[in-house]
This record gives C-alpha cells, sequence and structure tokens, in this order.
C-alpha cells in the first residue's frame, strides 16, 4: 500500500465559495477546489503525493495516518 492511501482525502461542496474543496486531515487542509467534483478529487489525490514527497525530501516523519477515521461527525458542527 502507499503511504498516500493512509491518508483520507475528503472532497465536500462549499455553500460560502460555491466550488468543491478537498483536503485531507492530518496532512494539508483546502488543499484545492473546483466546480467539478471528480477533478477536485483528481486534484486532491495528487496534492497529497506531492505533500507526502515533500515530508520524505524534508527528512521529516510523516503525521499519522487519518483514513478509516470518522471526519463526517466532526465536520457537522463547522459552519
Amino acid at each position: 500500500m502507499k503511504d498516500t492511501a493512509r491518508y483520507a482525502k475528503i472532497v465536500e461542496w462549499s455553500e460560502e465559495d460555491q466550488c468543491f474543496v478537498g483536503s485531507s486531515p492530518g496532512l494539508i487542509y483546502g488543499g484545492c477546489h473546483g466546480t467539478d467534483e471528480k477533478a477536485v478529487f483528481e486534484q486532491l489525490c495528487q496534492v497529497v503525493e506531492e505533500a507526502v514527497a515533500l515530508y520524505r525530501q524534508d527528512g521529516k516523519a510523516l503525521p499519522p495516518p487519518t483514513s478509516g477515521r470518522d471526519f463526517a461527525n466532526k465536520m457537522q458542527n463547522v459552519a
């Protein structure tokens, strides 16, 4: 399994921005955005790969994995 698969990837609609916003909690927040949900997810996957590569390049330990965690309930209260 690739290290990038260890991080949750979330694409959600933003009423405020009127577009889809992609993030990977614990790794990147608000990493990309656009009007096409699928394109935003594809871009988010690339951004996560780049973030992991930067951690490695800088010799830093990766943040704890987030895949499999329940972010939906935590995000309900975000306005």
